[in-house]
């Protein structure tokens, strides 16, 4: 007994959903590119750019006398 030919409810919805709109993985791809695929980081120019930051005080609000 197979069940191959059985098909969830949520992959029908995904197929239904894919039929609709096309165009929807390339908009996923899109998205996805915005927040997650990004260009390699250079680690001297992070060291550099931690390097010389200032250091702020621990009360920012009170002036050193």
């Amino acid at each position: 007994m197979k069940f191959s030919q059985y098909e969830s409810d949520f992959t029908k919805f995904l197929k239904e959903l894919k039929q609709k709109d096309p165009e929807l993985e390339q908009k996923q791809r899109a998205g996805r590119a915005i927040f997650w695929d990004k260009a390699p980081i250079d680690l001297d120019a992070s060291k550099r750019a931690e390097e010389s930051r200032i250091k702020q005080q621990p009360y920012v609000y009170q002036n050193k006398f």
